[in-house]
């Protein structure tokens, strides 16, 4: 299964847990396969690199560097694709949907309203860390 996660799930997955985790932890164990863009993991540094998450990486021991590392190890590359006309409110958003047809996803992995509001992007269903959990333990053999 291909799968495209957006950086909000990312982060969670990295510094918190709980469903988001539980994707990456789906990734680890190559019962899917993650993938992102140059654009998508630029937007994760910045985000990765903000001084109100300073706090949480010294409580899980690890710095942002650490963490974008765990992240790159689970992940393909894409160069995204062009889209005719802006989809979604947010420009960002539009990045993951770019990269989601770039990479042939079945699924994209989203906790912004913008995206989950779409509900689907062509034939790429885009539900939250949760729904995914479910959907993967769903699809494998």
């Amino acid at each position: 299964m291909r799968i495209v996660v957006d950086t909000n799930v990312v982060v969670s997955a990295l510094l918190w847990g709980g469903p988001p985790r539980a994707v990456l932890t789906a990734a680890r164990e190559q019962r899917i396969t993650l993938y992102t863009s140059a654009p998508l993991i630029a937007e994760l540094e910045d985000v990765l690199s903000r001084d109100k998450l300073a706090r949480r990486f010294a409580a899980v021991g690890r710095t942002p560097a650490d963490a974008l590392n765990r992240y790159l190890a689970l992940v393909r590359f894409v160069t995204p694709a062009m889209l005719e006309a802006a989809v979604s409110r947010d420009p960002d958003d539009d990045q993951v949907l770019a990269t989601a047809i770039a990479a042939n996803a079945e699924l994209i992995v989203s906790g912004d309203r913008d995206l989950l509001d779409l509900g689907h992007f062509r034939a790429i269903r885009i539900i939250d860390a949760a729904a995914a959990v479910e959907w993967i333990a769903g699809a494998a053999p």
